[in-house]
Order: C-alpha cells, then sequence, then structure tokens
C-alpha cells in the first residue's frame, strides 16, 4: 500500500497484483489526524475517481490498470481555470465534474444549487413553463483542503449589522448611500443608518474603501460571531454532549453488536469535534445501556468504578443522576474504559427479548435540560419497541396495502407519540441519530421521526452480523461522531422582492412559515427550498438569495453563517432554458415526490411527475425551438438527461418497490434521500457503472458506460456502484490470468460474494455494502435492477419506452 499526499490530499494505491491497482482519494476532512493512519474515516461521499469530467463525482473508487501508472497524470484532472463566483446567475459546474470555486460575491455552488440561474419575470411565465423554482441548500458543506473556509467576523457587542425592515444581514449586495453613511437594503429597499463604529468613506465609483477587508463586503459565504441577544434566555450556550445510548437486548448481545459498540467507543472517544485549534474536545459524554428498563451510568473521575442506576419505571422518565452522568472524556476515562469493559459481561446472559423505545429518547431530552446544554443521542437499537411504554408500537407491516390507497399509511407514523417528541427535542436541541439493525420488521417510519424531525440520522443494517457488517457500521460511526455539526440551528431564507420561499423539504421542524428549526445539522444534510412570485421582477436588478443559519459550534460559540446567491431574471422563456440545472431540478422533483407519498396513492404521485415533466418539455418546444416535424423529439440542451433521470426517480423503490423490498426499506430511503444533495442523488437514482481496466498498456483512464445490459461484455469486469452498494460483475468469459489476479482463485465456478481477497477492498469502504455478482448467478437479479435503462422486473419502462411514452404525452399536450 503507497499513501501519497498531494494538494492536502490523500490518495491511497493498493497493489492488489502486478497489473491491477485500486486508487482511493481521502478527502482533507475524512483523516482526523493525518499523522496517524488510526482510523481511516470516510464515507461513500467522500471516496472519489480520477476520471473523465463526465463521470467524476465525490461518491465512488475506481479499479484501473497499468504497470507503469503517471501518477502526476491520475492526480491532476482538476480543470485549470476555477469556477470564480463573482458573475450574477452564472450556470455552476456539473456536480458530476471535479472543480475549483474561488468566492467573490456569491456562495460556492458546494452550498446553494438551483434548478435555474435565471428565472422568469412573472408567475405567469413561470407557471407556463413549470420549471419549479427552488434552491437546494447545504449550509455547513464541507469544502475540499485547497478551497477556503468561511471567515469568522466578530463585530464585538453590537452585532452584526442588519437591514432595520427586514432583517436582512449585511452582504455585498447592499448599495451604500449619502456618503456611507446610510446603505439601501437590497432585499426590501429600506434605507438603514450605518453604525458609527461601522462607518467607512466611499471611493470614487461608490464602494467603501474597505471593501476588500470585510469578508461580508466582498464575499458570498461568511459568518458571524453572534451576541447573547441571539441565544436562549439572553444566555450563551454551554458545550454540547453526546449520550451513547446501547440496546442491550438478547439480540443485540447474542449478534456480538454490545461487545462491538463497546470496544470502538473506547477509542473513538478520542475523536469528539473539536474547534479550530483546541488541544481536545468541549463536548461531554454520558452513556445508558436499556431493554425494558434503563440502566443510567455514574462515571464521576473521582469514582474507582462507574456506578449503574436502574430506572425501571419507563412511563415516567427522570434522569437519577445530574452529577457524574455527563462528564469530560480526559478527566473520567478511566472510569469510562472500565464501564466499556464491563457492559458486554453485565449482559451477557440476558433473556430480555423486548425493548422500550420512546423512554430512551425521553431519558436523553431530560438529561439534556438537566444540564440546561444542546446535544446528540447516538441510539443503538434492534426491534419493533413492544414493551409496555411511552410509544409502544405494534407490528402493522402489510404489503397487500402496495398500489391501494392506504398505501399513503406505510410511510406515515403509527402514533402521534413521536411526533410531539421530536417537537420537545427540537426545542431543547436534542438530536437524535439511529443506528438500526433489524431482524424483523421496525417500523422505520414510526421510530424514524425524531432522527427525521431533528435533523438527525439514520443508519440501517438489516439481519447484522459483525463478520460481514462491521467494518460499514463502524466506519458510519466513526463519520457520524466526528462530522461537523451545528447544534439548537434556526435557518431562515430572505429573499429579495417579487419572489418568496414558500416550501421547504428536508429533516428539520417548523412551528412557523418562516423559521426551519434543527436540534442539530451536521455537514451532509441539504434543505431544499422552493420559491414563487409575488410580484414582478425586473431583468435589471435580478434576484437575490439570502440564507442565514444561526447555531451552536461544537465548543459552544453560537454563529451565524450567512450565504449568498445573486440570480438573472429573464422575459424569454429561451433564457429560462438556456440556465436550467437538470441535477438540481430532479433532486427537487424526487424531493417533492417523496413527499407526496405520505398523502396521497403512489400512482397519483408518479402521474403527477410525468405530467409536470411533459409540461416542461412541451413549453420548450412550443415557445423554444425551431419548427420541425411533429414526429421530432425536441429537448433543451441542458434537460437532455431530464426523461433518463425522471425514469429512474420512477422507478426507484419508494414509487414502484419489487417484492423482495421491505416497507422498513422503502420509509428508510424516502427519508435518506431528502437530506441528499444534488451529487448524492445523481449517482442514487442512475449508479456510476465503470469497466474495470484490463489492457496494460492503456494511457487512458476508462469512461464510464450507460446502465444497460446490452453494454456489458461476457469477457469484462464491471463496478457500479450507488452511493450505498457497490457490485462488483463478473462476466462469464473472464480471462483465467484476470481472475487469479483480482479473486485470488483459479476458475470463474470459484468466484463467490464473500472472497476474502477482497477484503482489503471491503475494509476501506464505508456506507457502501461490497457484493460480488457472478454472471447468469442468482445474485445477478438483484444487480439488473440498478441497470436503470433497462425494463425492471417491477413493470418500469426501458429507458427508450420511457421516451416515447414522454413523447406522447407532449404531443397531446401540444395538440
Amino acid at each position: 500500500m503507497l499513501l501519497l499526499n498531494t494538494w492536502g490530499k490523500y490518495h491511497l494505491y493498493f497493489f492488489v497484483s502486478h497489473s491491477v491497482i485500486i486508487e482511493i482519494q481521502l478527502r482533507g476532512d475524512c483523516l482526523t489526524k493525518p499523522a496517524c493512519l488510526r482510523p481511516l474515516i470516510f464515507r461513500a461521499s467522500d471516496v472519489c475517481l480520477r476520471f473523465p469530467f463526465h463521470c467524476l463525482t465525490d461518491a465512488s473508487f475506481i479499479f484501473y490498470s497499468t504497470l507503469k501508472p503517471s501518477l502526476q497524470r491520475l492526480i491532476s484532472n482538476r480543470g485549470s481555470e476555477p469556477f470564480v463566483t463573482g458573475v450574477r446567475g452564472q450556470v455552476p459546474p456539473l456536480v458530476t465534474t471535479n472543480f475549483l470555486v474561488k468566492d467573490q460575491g456569491n456562495a460556492s455552488p458546494r452550498y446553494i444549487r438551483c434548478t435555474s440561474y435565471n428565472i422568469p419575470c412573472t408567475s405567469d411565465m413561470a407557471k407556463q413553463s413549470q420549471v419549479p423554482l427552488a434552491a437546494v441548500i447545504k449550509p455547513l458543506a464541507t469544502l475540499p483542503p485547497d478551497e477556503t473556509l468561511p471567515y469568522l467576523v466578530d463585530h464585538g457587542e453590537s452585532g452584526p449589522v442588519r437591514c432595520n425592515r427586514c432583517k436582512a444581514y449585511m452582504c455585498p449586495f447592499m448599495q451604500f448611500i449619502e456618503g456611507g453613511r446610510r446603505f439601501q437594503c437590497c432585499f426590501c429597499s429600506c434605507v438603514t443608518e450605518v453604525p458609527p463604529h461601522y462607518f467607512q468613506h466611499l471611493d470614487h465609483t461608490g464602494k467603501r474603501v474597505d471593501f476588500y477587508d470585510r469578508p461580508e463586503l466582498s464575499l458570498g459565504s461568511y459568518e458571524f460571531l453572534a451576541t447573547v441577544d441571539y441565544c436562549k434566555n439572553n444566555k450563551f450556550p454551554s458545550p454540547p454532549a453526546f449520550i451513547f445510548m446501547i440496546d442491550v437486548s438478547y439480540n443485540a448481545v447474542k449478534s456480538g453488536l454490545v461487545r462491538l459498540i463497546c470496544e470502538e467507543l473506547k477509542s473513538l472517544l478520542d475523536y469528539l469535534p473539536r474547534e479550530g485549534n483546541m488541544e481536545e474536545s468541549a463536548i461531554r459524554v454520558g452513556f445508558v445501556t436499556y431493554n425494558k428498563v434503563l440502566h443510567f451510568y455514574n462515571v464521576k473521575s473521582s469514582l474507582a468504578q462507574p456506578q449503574m442506576m436502574v430506572v425501571s419505571d419507563v412511563a415516567d422518565m427522570f434522569v437519577p443522576l445530574l452529577d457524574g452522568f455527563l462528564v469530560n472524556v480526559n478527566e473520567s476515562r478511566t472510569v469510562i474504559i472500565s464501564l466499556l469493559d464491563q457492559i458486554p459481561e453485565m449482559f451477557a446472559d440476558t433473556r430480555e427479548t423486548e425493548t422500550v423505545f420512546g423512554p430512551v429518547i425521553q431519558a436523553g431530552l431530560e438529561a439534556l435540560k438537566a444540564a440546561e446544554c444542546a446535544g446528540k443521542l447516538f441510539i443503538f437499537h434492534t426491534s419493533l419497541p413492544i414493551a409496555e411504554a411511552p410509544g409502544k408500537l405494534k407490528n402493522r407491516d402489510d404489503k397487500k396495502l402496495i398500489n391501494t390507497d392506504k398505501e399513503k399509511t406505510l410511510f406515515q407514523p403509527q402514533t402521534s407519540f413521536y411526533n410531539n417528541l421530536a417537537k420537545d427535542c427540537v426545542a431543547q436541541g436534542c438530536c437524535v441519530d439511529l443506528f438500526l439493525f433489524p431482524n424483523q420488521y421496525l417500523d422505520v417510519a414510526t421510530l424514524g421521526i425524531v432522527t427525521y424531525q431533528t435533523g438527525g440520522s439514520i443508519y440501517k443494517y438489516a439481519y447484522f452480523q459483525v463478520r460481514t457488517d462491521q467494518d460499514r457500521f463502524l466506519n458510519d460511526l466513526r463519520r457520524d461522531v466526528q462530522k461537523e455539526v451545528g447544534f439548537d440551528a434556526v435557518m431562515r431564507v430572505r429573499t429579495s422582492t417579487g419572489i418568496r420561499a414558500t416550501d421547504f423539504f428536508g429533516a428539520f421542524f417548523m412551528s412557523n412559515t418562516t423559521d426551519v428549526e434543527m436540534a442539530g445539522l451536521d455537514c451532509d444534510k441539504t434543505i431544499t427550498v422552493e420559491f414563487k412570485h409575488d410580484d414582478k421582477l425586473s431583468e435589471d436588478s435580478g434576484a437575490l438569495l439570502q440564507c442565514a443559519l444561526l447555531y451552536t459550534s461544537c465548543a459552544g460559540q453560537r454563529r451565524l453563517r450567512i450565504h449568498n446567491l445573486s440570480l438573472n431574471c429573464c422575459t424569454q422563456l429561451a433564457d429560462l432554458y438556456r440556465n436550467c440545472e437538470t441535477d438540481t431540478l430532479i433532486n427537487y422533483l424526487a424531493k417533492y415526490a417523496y413527499r407526496g407519498v405520505l398523502n396521497s396513492p403512489v400512482k397519483t404521485v408518479r402521474d403527477a411527475l410525468i405530467n409536470q415533466c411533459a409540461q416542461i418539455l412541451a413549453c420548450y418546444r412550443k415557445n423554444c425551438a425551431s419548427p420541425s416535424s411533429a414526429g421530432q423529439l425536441i429537448l433543451p440542451e441542458c434537460m437532455k438527461l431530464l426523461p433518463v433521470y425522471l425514469n429512474c426517480v420512477l422507478k426507484s423503490d419508494v414509487l414502484q418497490p419489487g417484492p423482495e423490498v421491505t416497507t422498513d426499506d422503502r420509509a428508510y430511503i424516502r427519508q435518506l434521500v431528502t437530506s441528499m444533495d444534488v451529487a448524492e442523488t445523481n449517482v442514487f437514482f442512475y449508479p456510476r457503472l465503470l469497466p474495470v481496466v484490463t489492457d496494460v498498456d492503456s494511457d487512458s483512464l476508462p469512461a464510464a458506460i450507460r446502465n444497460s445490459e446490452e453494454r456489458l461484455s461476457k469477457g469484462d469486469i464491471y463496478l457500479l456502484e450507488n452511493g450505498l452498494n457497490i457490485f462488483v460483475w463478473v462476466g462469464v468469459n473472464v480471462q483465467q490470468g484476470l481472475i487469479q489476479n483480482l479473486f485470488g482463485v483459479s476458475s470463474f465456478s470459484q468466484i463467490s460474494s464473500t472472497l476474502v481477497s477482497w477484503e482489503a477492498v471491503r475494509e476501506m469502504l464505508s456506507m457502501i455494502i461490497l457484493i460480488i455478482v457472478k454472471q447468469e448467478d442468482k445474485l445477478e437479479m438483484l444487480f439488473k435492477q440498478f441497470l436503470v435503462e433497462d425494463k425492471s422486473l417491477t413493470g418500469g419502462a426501458s429507458y427508450v419506452d420511457f421516451l416515447c411514452h414522454m413523447h406522447k404525452e407532449i404531443r397531446q399536450l401540444l395538440s
């Protein structure tokens, strides 16, 4: 194995054999302590290919073969020219390309992507086109090491400068007047006095002379240090806490899960998130185990041994201790290690199979309330909570409801208890991350509600086995514990006159129509916002968005992160269609559809999707395309892939499940997609299919191929991945020498899906399942479901058939 560091990125080269090399590039945030290789922490979206532009994103890894690779060529694929954000309404590079961003007044596309960068001036024009106006916002997105993090601006006790009327924050689009003594708001046009401490003279162009010295005047993204006025109860927050809550019922103990978690936590506690150059994390930790009752642990540093306190009255949950429950890791290290050693032994002989769930979250919430801080609960749970307790659930799994009007109930929670609990959690800043290990129906639609509404993450490992699943689980856990997260967060999106934010999609809670509230918001989560017209827009002034996120950092610092974006406005439909982004459009449409299944039959949702896209394309044909035969299908240049991507969404497990897809799978995927960014939905709906190169003398990298069985050659090996699964497909006629090199066996018939020689690769994958599929093997049926251009077993149309169907729909609309 060879580890290279270039541009602050780490590249791992695995020499599988004399002719095959695997390269994995780790982004800078993946190695918490670059000096040591433990732990290697990354997930699907952190593994990048060095690949031709049209198939490069953050969510893959690639095989390529050559005896003498030019490493410099492999690591210099980035476009030479950076994407400079100074121009209004500039369409950014595709998510599938590798680019560098230079902030010059608009937020990076890593933070905000829009469905269109040239929006209609009137609501009539918007309705005519049917193109949704939406932005996919990722406020705490991780940047590559060679891009600058948002600057932190401290205005002291006076706080950030804002518009008197609409409360928008100072940004590059504010207009200073009267020699710099006042400024006119770019959002509402109100004129506000410049505070004396903020006054500065203007130059001959009307710009302040300190324009380039102040991030809020010259950059699209920046942060303000918040004053006490931005804090709950006018009091600065305490650093947050992490509480680890471990299911110790029979299944969890017998499978080895409890021991695995305890062993991992011993080392993982050294990698808690920390602020900047802090020597140690300010986050305190606590521990709870549970089955039908809850066990709290006192791990105070002065104790020789941890103390257990049992709460068996789960109907009226309380925390039996305050002092010694949430502790500093370094101070209480000896007691914590002792506890983690003891937990697997304490419950080794348990026969308790029933669990509670609601009281577990209540306990974590009460602990954070008592400590007067925000925080995160890491809950490791294995079964449907059927024990007598608040939040008790029953098994309601019923596949007979599929394709009926009652199918929507499968996606809805079976009780309002968890909705109410989520509301309480958000008010306290208590975020819930859920690790599920089901062997049968678990009701993800209900259990996931608190996670979903608090801004947390769900991870699911069906039929968990330590031998095959521990690497994926541990990598997910490591990344989840370490990633950047803001607590007690509130986000508001302001717009210039003419449009307003009307709808929101993502993992959050809303108590009013404007504020998106999240107990926790991490660097992977996106919020999708839809805009509607409430007045006419002007081509001259364009349209502006400002996303303001108020949050508490992992050190307990209250901050405001601001992202600004300026868009063009148009009176011609052709300008709208020329500046759309299909990947963002599909991200929005998928989230809109996935929310729709909560209230409407799936068929209604599918038909609405097809109808909207047909109207988008029919409007283009009627108003923008040059005259041609009615039998000819004409698509806008930037929407050429809309039909193929739309067909992928329609064939997804949520909207068209196969017989092997469980109700829990569908609920899990629905929640997962709702928080995905544009790059993630791009590869999730249209998986990447890559040939494993066998040409030793080839100097070029392999290109991705289209997702269809007819593209597969019996004599080759292919890799298919969608961010959750990786399949390695092996053709029946692959050369024996290559099989020996790659799989360590002498013939095709000896290849199995659990070959030991692939363990090195397995260990490098997180949040991804690696499956080896032989042609004509029973697993090939599963693999073929991901060949999205072909007709699916569940009746989903092939790409060609769907294109014909869309053409027919468009012609009907035009006639």
